[in-house]
């Protein structure tokens, strides 16, 4: 995507006040304690073990580190997974 569709997109979600991470396909990830984790807006399951999970989006990769983790639910752009939390981060393309 170039520089000013990026731009265009930014100023559209604050015009309409939009979330932002609709409309610069971002992904959303909400934790509840360190316990789970849920993701919104991936593009895809790269890597899963029992200590990390990889996820894709349009703009790079989601990596997750913890502990005894596991797949609770799994949607097409949905995923919840459950286990120790240690990190969330973020990795480009």
């Amino acid at each position: 995507m170039s520089k000013w569709q990026q731009q265009l997109r930014t100023w559209i979600s604050r015009y309409f006040d939009l979330p932002s991470d609709v409309m610069l396909d971002l992904p959303r990830i909400t934790t509840i304690g360190s316990i789970h984790v849920y993701i919104e807006n991936h593009t895809g399951l790269l890597h899963f073990s029992d200590e990390e999970v990889r996820i894709q989006y349009k703009k790079g990769q989601v990596r997750i580190l913890g502990k005894d983790l596991g797949v609770k639910m799994m949607l097409k752009e949905e995923l919840l997974l459950e286990g120790e939390l240690k990190s969330v981060e973020f990795l480009p393309e």
